[in-house]
């Protein structure tokens, strides 16, 4: 019996093995674009997210202050810091999956749906690439402590899907695209060239997902008659507990669809008052 894609999304998220998530995920996504191809999509359906996604026993998640500090230069801490990419990538396979399934009622083009798979699918190929290192430098997903607040920006958007785009891919993804180059940086000076490879496909990849979150934010201002940098500033502040900062990247921002007066103003905010 054929399922739904919101069935197909629901099961990745019940799943906890990184590797399996994953699988699974790669899976669903084919399954969708062989459905699209053949001029047949699968019915979106309405299957019910989870509030939290499965996840497995370990990495141990830990409280932002109670993450242990490791030096990036040193093999331990560039160790660390690919397990905590790969944690980021994991929970974004979640992220991206919770998307199409969470907001399947809202009347929106098969475009979207295509976007948010397209995504998911290369989250999961970035999760496997990053354990692929941290297997081949002696280490594992999970054998590390990780950052237990990766779910808030989605527990806090649940209700709500502009926010859900500015604050997932128009912010969280957003920074990924300022500090992934001064990643890649620390690995070619260690001359870890496979890590360097893998974090340049991310990088490459990640433009296009934030891209995706800035068309259909600015798709669903357009539907409503909202002006959207002051309606993505609004949502910022009201469901993102943190402060945005700079270095900006701001030409790959600019490439993905987001300008200097959605964050800017946001930054200059928080900014500490001089005098």
């Amino acid at each position: 019996m054929s399922r739904t894609l919101t069935e197909l999304a629901v099961e990745v998220l019940g799943t906890a093995d990184g590797r399996e998530k994953t699988a699974r995920s790669h899976a669903a996504a084919k399954l969708w674009r062989d459905s699209r191809a053949a001029g047949a999509p699968l019915e979106i359906g309405a299957a019910t997210p989870p509030d939290r996604p499965a996840r497995p026993a370990r990495p141990e998640l830990l409280a932002p202050r109670e993450m242990p500090k490791r030096r990036p230069g040193s093999e331990h801490g560039r160790i660390a810091l690919i397990h905590a990419v790969a944690h980021i990538e994991l929970n974004a396979v979640d992220l991206h999956w919770d998307a199409v399934a969470r907001f399947a009622e809202t009347p929106l083009p098969l475009g979207y749906f295509d976007d948010w798979v397209q995504a998911a699918d290369e989250e999961s190929k970035h999760f496997n690439l990053l354990c692929d290192r941290l297997e081949a430098l002696g280490s594992h997903y999970g054998a590390l402590p990780a950052h237990e607040g990766m779910w808030r920006a989605a527990e806090d958007t649940a209700q709500d899907l502009l926010a859900r785009l500015a604050v997932v891919p128009m912010v969280l993804e957003a920074r990924g695209l300022d500090v992934t180059p001064g990643m890649i940086e620390i690995f070619r000076k260690a001359n870890d060239t496979e890590t360097v490879a893998a974090l340049e496909i991310i990088y490459a990849e990640e433009v296009h997902h934030v891209s995706y979150g800035s068309k259909w934010f600015h798709f669903l201002c357009g539907r409503h008659d909202l002006d959207p940098a002051p309606v993505f500033r609004d949502l910022v502040r009201r469901h993102f507990h943190a402060s945005l900062k700079p270095p900006f990247n701001e030409e790959k921002r600019a490439e993905a669809g987001i300008p200097p007066d959605f964050y800017w103003p946001l930054a200059e905010e928080t900014a500490p008052k001089r005098g």
